[in-house]
């Protein structure tokens, strides 16, 4: 093929394999040789050792990922008009997949979009960006515009885009952590961070500058509305509330009583708002604690008064070192929960790590419910929304478990 001008990096047999397989990350000590100058963040051609073209992706030798593959079409130019047509194929896949959802939803989701390293997700007419690539980052001024230019497109005026970039991955890739406002055209700044959503016919106010991640969790959106239909005329536990999402859908799909649990003040404050903002307030009540004491204390005392109980906790592990202790810390709020439950109860519950594959966490519930002395009776399983696409050729895109259960 003719000389494209771009540096040329040559990887091992195990890189190539895999880059035909479809995934998108080649590993620092799976680069043999790279042939030109250049500099981080710029994009180098990828061969194997024959000399046969396998892709263009973006370089970083401050990263384990050292490139992230964006192309395995030799013919691509990596202009405007590149991006742009990726840019709509993102959002013509949330119109379609997502249907009246749309107004909040995850419109670029990293590799699963051919975007390694980017996040977006779209709350009405604000954007919440996290940038986690060096190549991203090196082209982030081209990109936001257009963005915002397709956006446009599709009728959807934004009026602020926030870059939440205040996160230690970053660190990895030599980029400087912040959270700013973007400046372009007319965008605003929301000084305070704060928005009023709807998802699932329920009012939150979130809070884009200070709340985890960009501000609210997109990918439990259906399995919200799954663990509702179940909470009809019970008394509801909802651990780990964060926003008071689970809690919210539960009380508003006819829970008798919802008791919403996070170790945050702030977090709880947020729901008890939230939860007067849809007249909620009166079925609610909310317990700022930590949920293993809260759980080891209702243990103790033989009678925790509920008959569904959910588990939404963060991330146990963000790496395979952990694995094991993430094992057991998720094993011993499940059993615990379960062994709180009444004979007929529910229990819904889900981890949001990837390395805690679906497998596991199937192992980790049967040893629960052994501990527990109890049987589990599958009523759903399921994954994240389809905001967050899963690419079987990607595993780490297929991350969320969730599953529903009665206690027998």
């Amino acid at each position: 093929m003719a000389d494209r001008g771009f540096p040329k990096a040559t990887v091992n047999e195990k890189a190539e394999a895999a880059i035909k397989r479809g995934h998108p990350w080649v590993f620092a000590e799976k680069v043999i040789e790279i042939k030109g100058d250049y500099e981080n963040g710029d994009l180098v051609d990828v061969y194997t050792r024959k000399h046969r073209f396998l892709g263009t992706g973006f370089i970083n030798d401050n990263s384990a990922m050292r490139i992230r593959i964006i192309s395995r079409n030799a013919n691509d130019r990596f202009d405007k008009d590149f991006y742009r047509r990726r840019l709509r194929y993102a959002i013509d896949y949330r119109k379609t997949v997502m249907g009246n959802d749309f107004d909040c939803c995850r419109i670029i989701f990293g590799e699963a979009d051919c975007f390694p390293g980017l996040t977006v997700d779209r709350f009405g007419d604000v954007l919440v960006v996290q940038v986690l690539s060096l190549g991203m980052d090196r082209i982030k001024d081209m990109l936001f515009p257009l963005l915002i230019e397709v956006c446009a497109e599709y009728d959807i005026k934004i009026r602020s885009l926030l870059e939440r970039n205040d996160v230690g991955i970053r660190d990895k890739e030599g980029l400087d952590q912040y959270k700013r406002f973007y400046k372009y055209g007319n965008l605003e700044q929301i000084l305070d961070g704060k928005l009023l959503i709807t998802e699932n016919g329920i009012k939150y106010e979130i809070d884009i500058l200070n709340g985890q991640k960009t501000g609210f969790f997109l990918d439990q959106k259906y399995n919200r509305l799954s663990a509702a239909r179940i909470a009809n005329g019970r008394n509801v536990l909802d651990c780990f509330t964060h926003t008071g999402a689970f809690a919210l859908n539960a009380a508003m799909h006819g829970a008798k009583h919802v008791t919403a649990v996070d170790i945050s003040a702030d977090a709880i404050e947020l729901t008890k708002r939230n939860a007067q903002l849809n007249g909620l307030e009166g079925r609610m009540s909310f317990i700022c604690a930590d949920v293993f004491d809260l759980l080891t204390e209702m243990e103790n005392r033989r009678n925790c008064g509920y008959d569904f109980i959910i588990l939404d906790p963060p991330a146990f592990t963000k790496s395979r070192e952990t694995l094991r202790s993430a094992f057991n810390g998720y094993k011993a709020i499940n059993a615990k929960a379960m062994k709180l439950l009444p004979r007929g109860g529910y229990l819904a519950t889900c981890s949001c790590s990837h390395f805690m594959t679906d497998e596991l966490f199937r192992r980790m519930l049967h040893e629960a419910a052994d501990d527990a002395g109890i049987q589990l009776r599958q009523i759903e399983g399921r994954q994240q929304s389809p905001d967050h696409p899963i690419l079987w050729n990607i595993p780490e895109t297929d991350y969320l478990k969730f599953y529903i259960f009665q206690v027998v």
